[in-house]
């Protein structure tokens, strides 16, 4: 498969990344979601899709490269969805003079979260439709072959 260049794939994954970096991975969030159990792996994923947009925006995307941080940043949304867990760790970082900010950063850290968890559905829905477009009727798309995905709807949705 050609790398994807299309543009409504640029953006969306442009937003994911600037929703990511502004909202979820803030310098107040940051120190505590470091703190969840997940897998350096997983970090490295959520690292490209977020943060890397550069190396791929001229060049373009690999499909299954972009299915697998999805399913990265479907496990982070999972692990981090767990709100008693985040508050608690947050009231273990001591007080500074950005208290206000950063009790706004967790109190709103649930919705953004949800921002972000459906920003990633919008995207894995708009790859799998190309990914059968490509496929054709006979072909096999990508993402039936990639064992992460299968439950990727279970994740991001948190049913």
């Amino acid at each position: 498969m050609e790398r994807i260049k299309d543009p409504h794939i640029v953006r969306l994954i442009e937003q994911i990344g600037e929703h990511y970096r502004t909202n979820i991975s803030n310098r107040f969030m940051r120190p505590v979601l470091l703190q969840l159990q997940i897998d350096k792996n997983t970090w490295d994923q959520i690292e490209v899709l977020t943060e890397k947009m550069e190396l791929f925006r001229y060049h373009g995307f690999h499909l299954d490269e972009l299915y697998r941080q999805i399913a990265a940043c479907a496990r982070f949304v999972e692990i981090a969805r767990n709100k008693s867990t985040i508050k608690s760790k947050m009231s273990a970082i001591p007080a500074t003079s950005d208290k206000i900010l950063s009790d706004m950063a967790v109190n709103n850290f649930a919705s953004n979260l949800k921002v972000f968890s459906d920003l990633l559905n919008e995207l894995y829905i708009s790859l799998a439709e190309m990914d059968k477009k490509e496929a054709g009727e006979q072909g096999k798309p990508i993402y039936s072959q990639i064992p992460e995905l299968y439950n990727i709807g279970r994740l991001l949705v948190g049913s």
